[in-house]
């Protein structure tokens, strides 16, 4: 603790200094009292800019800045930023419209706080059409609804399948851990009789014997022991996930277990061929999907659009008919015919799934 200072005479004055400058020191009950020293200002900045800070007791206060302003960009444009003791705050744009668009058309979106929200579009109306009619689909938040012209049914398609025994050449071939893709066992157009024409680049392909076996497969043929023919209705349903498609699942396709030519004491009918054909309406957007072993070709108005041959695990393949349209000759609003063939021919797995957005005009109500 400091002693104070005697002082002999009262009132009497002495200079002193503290941080705030020059001041004096008076003589007070015999003591001089703390020095005193007027009030002092300076100038300062800080983030704000320029400003005044203040010395009084001995003490600085802090730099007094005015307000200050400048301007500032965020997404939604120009805006100002204000800055106050020391610290600049967010920069403030009025909320602004922006234009947009989306699936559904032009719209407005709103950018508040440097945020853009979403694109408001007001909800649309379209004419639209199925195989079965007109209708109409609305847009909401940039997507198409289903379209509520008549929907057909569910196609159901005639098949022939065509046991074979295992011991024909191109079935159940002798080579174990082996399934390997066979693309272009067949050429690219069916023949006249609308049967895949067997490839004619060489005597035989990887998984096939040549054309002779080849063409029994999906031939009647009225010699014994070569196939057994017999219909069998193949009937798809509403896909309950992907509106406007059909499915048919059969991760176990086993359609002829203990008939025609029996098991022969496999636990399945495992060698059989399978082929279909019906005609649609060339629309636009149409999907044809198609998971499955072994063979499976398709053919969209007789020319080859799925090649999966070969003896496989079950393979995935796609075809989107505007893709192909042109290679196809498909034109919007003609009827074309679909065929499509299958085969099993190696045990111990039989998968067929189909799932395609192609209707039958032929089914509607």
């Amino acid at each position: 603790m400091l002693m104070a200072e005697v002082c002999p005479v009262e009132g009497e004055e002495k200079p002193c200094r503290d941080v705030c400058g020059a001041g004096i020191r008076r003589c007070e009950d015999g003591f001089f009292g703390e020095c005193e020293v007027p009030a002092v200002e300076r100038g300062c900045t800080n983030a704000c800019g320029r400003g005044v800070e203040e010395c009084v007791d001995g003490e600085w206060g802090e730099c007094v800045v005015p307000f200050a302003e400048r301007p500032c960009d965020n997404r939604c444009g120009t805006g100002i930023q204000g800055c106050r003791d020391g610290d600049w705050g967010k920069c403030e744009v009025p909320p602004t419209y922006f234009e947009c668009a989306n699936d559904c058309g032009a719209g407005e979106m709103l950018c508040e706080n440097g945020v853009m929200g979403e694109c408001d579009v007001p909800i649309v109306m379209r004419d639209c059409s199925s195989v079965c009619g007109s209708g109409h689909e609305s847009c909401s938040g940039g997507v198409w609804g289903a379209c509520d012209a008549p929907q057909p049914r569910p196609p159901v398609l005639q098949a022939t399948i065509r046991d074979f025994y295992e011991s024909h050449p191109d079935f159940e071939l002798d080579e174990p851990g082996a399934y390997p893709m066979d693309l272009g066992i067949v050429e690219f157009e069916l023949g006249p009789d609308d049967k895949p024409v067997y490839q004619s680049r060489a005597p035989r392909t990887s998984t096939t014997t040549g054309r002779a076996n080849f063409d029994q497969w999906y031939r009647d043929r009225s010699v014994e022991g070569i196939n057994y023919p017999a219909p069998l209705t193949l009937q798809l349903e509403a896909s309950a996930s992907i509106p406007g498609f059909f499915v048919f699942h059969d991760d176990d396709f086993f359609p002829i277990d203990g008939q025609l030519f029996g098991n022969e004491t496999n636990p399945h009918n495992y060698h059989f061929t399978l082929e279909a054909r019906t005609t649609f309406e060339y629309r636009g957007g149409e999907v044809f999907n198609f998971t499955g072993d072994d063979d499976m070709w398709v053919f969209v108005n007789r020319r080859l659009a799925i090649d999966l041959g070969g003896l496989h695990e079950p393979l995935s393949a796609s075809v989107e008919l505007d893709a192909i349209a042109g290679s196809h000759g498909l034109v919007p609003g003609n009827i074309y015919p679909l065929h499509f063939f299958f085969a099993e021919r190696h045990t111990v797995q039989s998968t067929f799934n189909i799932e395609t957005s192609i209707a039958d005009p032929g089914s509607c109500d």
